[in-house]
This record gives C-alpha cells, sequence and structure tokens, in this order.
C-alpha cells in the first residue's frame, strides 16, 4: 500500500544536510513517498513566514536546521498550533558534542560551506578526477590518492567523481581487451589501486541500455555476452595478480563503493 506524505525541509543553508537525512530516513519505510518543499537559504522572519504559509496550506512533518534561536522558536511555535511534527535533525549530534567538548556551537548559518582549506581541496580534487578521466593524463597519476581500474560501464567515472567531493585525488583506467595498461602504472607507490567488477548479466544489461540510449543497436563484442565473459575473466586475473583490493559493484550504489574505497585508505593510512 503507497502512503503518500508532504515532507516540509527548512534550512538557513543549501539544505544539502537535510536532503540527505531525509533520503536516509525515507528509504527506511516501504511504500512511503515524500512530496517534498525545500525552503533553503531561511534566513530572516519574513522567508520563514513564506515557508509556513506553504506547509498550513499542505501539512505534513517538518525537519529543520536553523541555527538562529529565534527562527527556531517561531518554527516550533507555528508547527505546535498546526499540530505538526517539528524535528531539528542536527539536535542529538549538537547536545552529544556540546557535552563532550563543554563548549556552546556558534549559532553561524551556512558555516560548514565556508571556502576553507578544505573545501579547496575538495575543488582541487574534482579538477583532477575529471582531468584524469578514463585513462587520461596517465603520466601524472603518481599523485592520485586512488586509482579505479576496471571494464567500460564499471562505474568508475562517477565513482571518481564522487570521491573527490570528498576531498581524494581519484583517477581511473580502462581495462580494454587486447591493450594493456601501462607498464609504469604498476610501478606507483603512492595511489592506491582498487578494482571494480560486476557479473557478466548485470554488465551486459548497463551496456545494451547505454547503446539504446545512443540510439545504437549494432552487435559487437561489447555486448556479447561470451566476450564480456572473457573480458571480465581478464580483468580479474590481472587484479589478482598484482594484488589489488577488489569491489563487486553489481548492485552496489555509487555511494556504497565510495564508502567502500574510502574505508580501504583508511585502513592503508592507519598507524600499524
Amino acid at each position: 500500500m503507497v502512503h503518500e506524505y508532504h515532507l516540509h525541509m527548512i534550512s538557513d543553508s543549501t539544505g544539502e544536510t537535510l536532503n540527505t537525512v531525509a533520503k536516509a530516513v525515507g528509504a527506511k519505510f516501504e511504500g512511503a513517498i515524500a512530496r517534498e518543499h525545500i525552503y533553503s537559504l531561511v534566513r530572516s522572519e519574513n522567508q520563514l513566514r513564506r515557508a509556513l504559509q506553504h506547509i498550513s496550506a499542505n501539512p505534513g512533518i517538518v525537519f529543520s536546521t536553523l541555527v538562529n534561536p529565534g527562527l527556531r522558536r517561531l518554527l516550533e511555535q507555528e508547527c505546535r498550533k498546526m499540530k505538526l511534527p517539528c524535528v531539528s535533525v542536527l539536535d542529538p549530534a549538537v547536545e552529544a558534542m556540546k557535552k563532550y567538548l563543554g563548549v556552546e556551537e556558534a549559532h553561524r548559518p551556512g558555516a560548514q560551506h565556508e571556502m576553507d582549506a578544505r573545501y579547496q581541496e575538495r575543488v582541487e580534487a574534482l579538477n583532477y578526477a575529471m582531468q584524469h578521466d578514463d585513462g587520461q593524463n596517465i603520466q601524472n597519476l603518481a599523485e592520485a590518492d586512488v586509482i579505479l581500474v576496471g571494464v567500460s560501464r564499471s562505474s568508475k567515472t562517477p565513482t571518481s567523481i564522487y570521491l573527490a567531493i570528498r576531498g581524494v585525488r581519484a583517477g581511473n583506467i580502462p581495462i580494454v581487451p587486447g591493450i594493456p595498461p601501462p607498464e609504469h602504472l604498476f610501478t606507483l607507490s603512492k595511489p592506491l589501486f582498487v578494482g571494480l567488477w560486476l557479473t557478466p548479466e548485470r554488465l551486459l544489461q548497463i551496456r545494451k541500455n547505454r547503446l539504446t540510449t545512443m540510439g545504437e543497436n549494432k552487435c559487437s563484442d561489447y555486448v556479447d555476452e561470451d566476450a564480456i565473459r572473457a573480458e571480465l575473466a581478464m580483468t580479474r586475473r590481472l587484479f589478482e595478480s598484482r594484488g589489488w583490493p577488489t569491489i563487486d559493484v553489481t548492485r552496489r550504489s555509487i555511494e556504497e563503493t565510495a564508502a567502500a574505497i574510502l574505508n580501504l585508505l583508511a585502513e592503508r593510512n592507519a598507524p600499524q
């Protein structure tokens, strides 16, 4: 049974945190479909009251990350009048941090998005990922944190981009039948090589969908099941011969694959 509901997300910043939390929570309730209403950069009473008018017209649960105490009180007060649940999603974590550190939080909207050194690292990592995508600029891969290796359509590019958003410099190398990777790659010591693979059935499905999207329907080894099996077997032998960690991306989301790679990096960099 499908149950639709209104979900209002009020943020004094970009709303990225709320969106992530809402998706994580919503995924736990099968059959529940949220009609999302996002109110970003809410930093004045007038802006908040406009949001409240919309909430009144579309009653539902309210998530917020407002840090201004006055705006928070007004939101909570008006939600109580409308008998709607109002959840400040960061409160439990903030309270735990306050108790542990023994200090009060700074009521500064959007502080997590300021142009600090960490932000600049992410920008540089994103540029690096784009410049070293799909085997480009191989001669400069010595400075990568991670090098993803796999056959075509094994999610190397989107995973590299996601890692870049986390500040990780990632390049990726495609494995092409009959064309071995450049030998000098195997002499690099800084990057962590990670092999990505998936089942032949899943790869065949992805490639067929790709060709359909491109308006192509010609037959080739690219979508031949026997050729795909041989291609994947060859890559698995390469991974094993080099002792690289591997990740099965058959049913993994990009986020899950990236999380597994971050764990591998953390293990590698941990003090022995």
